[in-house]
């Protein structure tokens, strides 16, 4: 993937940022949970492409259930595995993040992006959700409360805010929202929020550092192939020149955000986050309802929209809030800016994607 040049063109635009500072990430050492998902992967690419061109010596250490899965992601780099007598700069530890920690190392940073994000996980695989979100955070901040060097970014949601009551037309940090926590589907933001909670908790009583980041819906080129979620959906049928398949009346009004612009924005918040802070990571500029988001798609094939009603067991995993809308100042006075717009951003990551596919073929 990284000799796409369009995909190269967005490392490029977060590694070369000048607002961004790396130098706090020379010569440190970085654990990363959900290494070869859609966020951390590309977060992974930027630093390798740092080591590469600046030569930061960034050491990545990455928790990975699937060693197959880590060797083909990230094949283009001298991957080794932490037993092995390689030197590299990108080193893999096959372990599920629910366990302690397999490893004696101080890292500088910990990065917890490993959790299920897509809806058919949270109906197929709901304690799994529960408990790699949460005790993985756990494991992650006994690991490192005693080295006082290490700041953890725990990567959160736009889902625990819940339903938005009408009272306000963003979230803000500071507001509530409404889950009703006794249904499946709750797992997700409720694990999200105990999750913050955890992080509050060792501030107080282990002087922790740790700052969190709640994402809007990300999107991009390194999406799974089994994401369920209805943008990911769109964006295969959209690569595949295949009508845009609808599965509710498409007025659910969201907050949409391009991969890079949320390894910009997350890596904004480790360098200059307070400690113990909340900041949510969204853009005005790809507000937008998911019928619209269906159309963009549609129309960039000359396909159209079709309507067809969800089986049972997708059902389970659909969030039931029709308005979630973050409002981002908190995150942009940091100075922090998103460069690309819902249109630009879906026209890149559909090129990318079909150059992939045809390389494949």
């Amino acid at each position: 993937m990284i000799e796409n040049n369009l995909y190269l063109e967005d490392i490029k635009s977060v590694a070369e940022s000048t607002t961004l500072d790396f130098n706090k990430f020379k010569n440190k050492k970085i654990l990363i949970t959900g290494a070869t998902g859609l966020i951390c992967s590309f977060l992974i690419d930027v630093l390798m492409y740092r080591n590469k061109i600046h030569n930061d010596n960034i050491k990545i250490y990455m928790i990975v259930r699937n060693e197959e899965s880590a060797k083909k992601r990230f094949k283009d780099y001298n991957l080794a595995r932490i037993d092995e007598p390689i030197d590299s700069n990108l080193v893999y530890i096959v372990q599920d993040v629910c366990e302690k920690l397999k490893v004696d190392i101080e890292f500088d940073y910990v990065i917890h992006g490993a959790s299920n994000t897509h809806p058919l996980m949270y109906s197929t695989d709901p304690i799994g959700t529960i408990t790699t979100n949460f005790i993985g955070l756990y494991n992650l901040l006994e690991y490192s409360k005693n080295n006082k060097k290490c700041r953890t970014f725990a990567m959160s949601s736009v889902e625990i805010y819940g339903e938005n009551d009408g009272k306000e037309k963003a979230f803000s940090e500071e507001s509530l929202g409404y889950i009703n926590c006794n249904t499946l589907r709750a797992g997700y933001p409720e694990s999200k929020r105990v999750c913050e909670a955890l992080c509050q908790a060792y501030i107080n009583k282990y002087d922790s550092d740790i700052v969190i980041g709640r994402l809007c819906r990300i999107y991009g080129p390194t999406m799974k192939i089994d994401d369920s979620k209805a943008i990911a959906q769109f964006i295969k049928k959209a690569v595949n020149n295949e009508d845009i398949v609808l599965k509710s009346n498409g007025e659910q009004y969201f907050s949409y955000l391009y991969v890079a612009d949320a390894v910009s924005a997350i890596l904004k918040i480790i360098f200059e986050g307070k400690n113990g802070e909340a900041y949510n990571i969204a853009d005005e500029k790809s507000d937008i309802t998911l019928k619209e988001l269906a159309n963009i798609l549609a129309a960039s094939n000359n396909k159209k929209v079709t309507f067809e009603i969800p089986d049972e067991k997708e059902k389970k995993g659909y969030s039931t809030s029709t308005v979630a809308i973050l409002n981002a100042d908190k995150l942009k006075s940091l100075n922090w800016k998103a460069k690309y717009d819902i249109k630009t951003g879906l026209e890149k990551t559909t090129k990318i994607l079909k150059a992939l596919s045809n390389e494949e073929k």
